[in-house]
């Protein structure tokens, strides 16, 4: 599974980053995160906010924060 974090580095970014990787552990999860900065790409990946984030390469949220509940409805499925 791979999750990637698109956003270039601001607080909310940082946040989600570490939220995620949190509650994947609670999970036990095994999943690759990527941090994904070149403002080219996201703006290819259609991103009109940061951050975004894709599960997969499914967009799963942006423009938020996502909350806890949020990303284990991601992994539950």
């Amino acid at each position: 599974m791979k999750v990637e974090i698109l956003g270039v580095g601001c607080p909310k970014c940082r946040k989600t980053e570490e939220m995620i990787a949190a509650t994947i552990q609670k999970l036990g999860v095994q999943a690759e995160i990527v941090h994904i900065t070149d403002i080219g790409e996201i703006i290819d990946r259609g991103v009109m906010m940061t951050p975004a984030v894709f599960v997969d390469g499914e967009k799963k949220a942006e423009g938020k924060i996502p909350t806890e509940a949020q990303i284990k409805e991601w992994f539950s499925k």
